[in-house]
């Protein structure tokens, strides 16, 4: 059996893109997919991060930098481009790049709208439109092209933070997402969304920087713990190899079971 199972879970020598994949979950995405043997391209603003995090991931398989500004139209085609350049496919392409926004009713400003709408949505269509010649060149039936979209349980239900424009977002990438898997999967390209919940990130530090804030989110989780690396790592390898070649337009929770708590 086990042979079978690691040609189920496979990865190896598949070609993947992750944006936003120099720090929090896209690191930790990026590196679970280098780990299993597949070529990564990571992406995001701060070009010596970037570039810092696919050396220390080089050494461990094949990960290169390409720092881009993706809220922007000519960010995202200068991404796949330069792709392109390299790789005559694309197997996975994970957007995983975003922003959150948070402040008061009386003080959110409508400028965070933009920015998100821009980065959180607009880029994962974008980039999408940019890469379907290197989607579809992987597309089979047996072994479909794979986007996979990082959404949030925060745009699955309302949020105890005042993130008007983030969870807004994330409810809009989730219907995008979707929309993609009817027009795509005649094509061969699955599109499934994962919806993290608490992974130890800069964005959550202000929630699990200290002791007592994680202590309290532990208390609301059924399992007692916050996510692991290996925890969304598994989730995108799933989606990404043989095993998950069936699934399309999912919404995968990925939060311990939090959101289905009371209060």
């Amino acid at each position: 059996m086990k042979p079978f199972v690691d040609g189920l879970f496979s990865i190896e020598g598949k070609v993947a893109v992750v944006t936003g994949g120099s720090q929090g979950i896209g690191r930790m995405i990026a590196t679970g997919l280098v780990d299993a043997g597949a070529r990564v391209y990571i992406s995001s603003r701060k070009a010596d991060v970037c570039e810092e995090v696919a050396s220390e991931l080089s050494e461990r398989g094949t990960c290169v930098a390409f720092p881009l500004d993706l809220s922007t139209a000519e960010g995202a085609q200068v991404l796949a481009e330069q792709v392109s350049e390299r790789e005559d496919r694309v197997d996975i392409l994970v957007h995983n790049a975003g922003a959150i926004w948070e402040a008061g009713l009386d003080e959110y400003p409508m400028s965070a709208f933009d920015k998100l709408w821009a980065i959180n949505v607009k880029s994962v269509f974008l980039l999408t439109q940019f890469l379907l010649p290197r989607l579809r060149a992987s597309a089979t039936v047996e072994d479909p092209a794979r986007i996979i979209n990082i959404g949030s349980i925060d745009g699955l239900r309302v949020p105890l933070q005042e993130t008007y424009a983030y969870s807004a977002s994330k409810a809009a990438e989730h219907m995008l997402s979707q929309h993609l898997a009817v027009r795509l999967g005649g094509e061969n390209i699955t599109v499934n969304v994962i919806c993290p919940g608490l992974f130890v990130t800069r964005m959550t530090q202000p929630i699990l920087g200290s002791e007592d804030g994680r202590l309290e989110m532990i208390r609301h989780s059924p399992v007692k713990r916050v996510g692991i690396p290996d925890d969304v790592a598994g989730a995108v390898i799933f989606l990404a190899s043989r095993a998950g070649a069936y699934v399309n337009g999912a919404i995968l929770t990925l939060d311990g079971g939090m959101g289905l708590m009371p209060g």
